[in-house]
């Protein structure tokens, strides 16, 4: 137990002295959340994620789960402009070890460039509008293994690739490390993810022709310059408890606190350079056949335009689950934008089981 504190201890000092010269933040698509499941609890499964999504929340839940897993997703972001695609796989390998592969697109497509609709001569020519896309991708590589000497401690990580790219006049490279780790004692689940653990590298390069740097010039609108982007650390901390009614009914509620690094932010506790954004979820079962889920999440302060006092708003989001068979369908209402202006969205993921050892017994879906 000394050693797990020291490692926490160690995951908090490097947050915050990283956050000390982290200037810029990127990579914010990463934090919309994958998989229905987990959308319909406000993203509250840090401690209790055990399938093959465990690669995006915590890869260190990979270990509970000794079947090869497949899991996809796709929802429309912004009223059907932008598309949000997420695909993963996770496989067990000897000796408690586990490796997972996810990739996750995030994209606006049929972009209109208009950079050549007026003409030398002032007239305007549609025919020399084109279109292109902008969309970010990451894509990660999980590994995850059970603590032998220390009973219900799991740890893992992930290696992540980050492309972005914006048309032909831009694109980005990006690298990064998260390491997750999972504690069970009995009915009580810890969890802790350290994204971007050593922030994560971001380099974009520009590609504008002559012909496109005068249009801007001529127009005065700024040409880019190749830049860096850092993304600080973010550390989750999650705890949960299963309680089990009789034979066939189970309870899990889960509370996780996002620790970010890189300056104040709008949430329930704010200050510089350490925020802390809670976030809780509840998930019900009868007989791991159906699931019921709720959470309430991004928890803002904001003022009251009338009185103007202060008050607290906060997300709702509910879902739905099924197992059937080797296939797990997961329905979430959630509001991906995680603003209050932003609409709600209806997200559908699929988690295929392919036949294998049987379920750990820790695991609890």
């Amino acid at each position: 137990m000394k050693k797990i504190g020291l490692i926490l201890s160690v995951l908090v000092w490097s947050a915050t002295a990283q956050s000390q010269v982290v200037r810029a933040y990127s990579d914010e698509f990463l934090a919309i959340g994958v998989g229905a499941q987990a959308l319909g609890m406000a993203g509250s499964v840090v401690a209790s994620t055990n399938d093959v999504t465990a690669g995006y929340w915590n890869p260190a839940g990979l270990v509970y789960n000794d079947n090869t897993q497949f899991s996809a997703m796709h929802n429309e972001y912004f009223a059907g402009i932008s598309d949000f695609d997420y695909a993963a796989a996770a496989f067990p390998l000897k000796n408690d070890r586990y490796i997972g592969f996810s990739i996750v697109r995030f994209g606006t497509d049929d972009i209109p460039n208009t950079l050549f609709l007026v003409q030398p001569d002032g007239s305007i020519n549609y025919n020399n509008v084109t279109t292109f896309s902008a969309a970010d991708y990451a894509f990660l590589f999980s590994y995850a293994q059970k603590i032998k000497k220390i009973d219900g401690l799991s740890i893992g990580g992930n290696a992540k690739v980050i492309y972005r790219i914006v048309g032909s006049f831009a694109d980005c490279w990006g690298f990064g490390f998260d390491i997750g780790a999972q504690y069970h004692l009995k009915n009580l689940y810890l969890g802790l993810i350290a994204r971007d653990v050593t922030t994560t590298f971001n380099a974009w390069s520009f590609n504008f022709t002559d012909a496109e740097q005068a249009v801007l010039a001529q127009t005065d609108n700024e040409i880019p310059t190749s830049s860096i982007e850092l993304t600080a650390p973010t550390v989750i901390y999650g705890v949960a408890y299963n309680f089990e009614i009789g034979k066939k009914f189970g309870i899990l509620p889960e509370l996780d606190i996002d620790m970010t690094t890189d300056g104040m932010r709008n949430v329930l506790i704010s200050s510089a350079p350490l925020s802390f954004d809670p976030h809780m979820g509840l998930e019900l079962n009868y007989n791991h056949f159906i699931f019921i889920r709720g959470g309430i999440g991004n928890i803002q302060r904001g003022t009251n335009n009338v009185t103007g006092a202060q008050i607290y708003t906060m997300q709702p989001d509910i879902g739905i689950g099924l197992r059937l068979g080797a296939f797990t369908l997961d329905y979430a209402f959630t509001n991906l934008g995680n603003v209050s202006e932003a609409p709600y969205s209806n997200v559908f993921s699929v988690k295929m089981t392919l036949a294998g050892k049987k379920n750990n017994k820790q695991s609890i879906r």
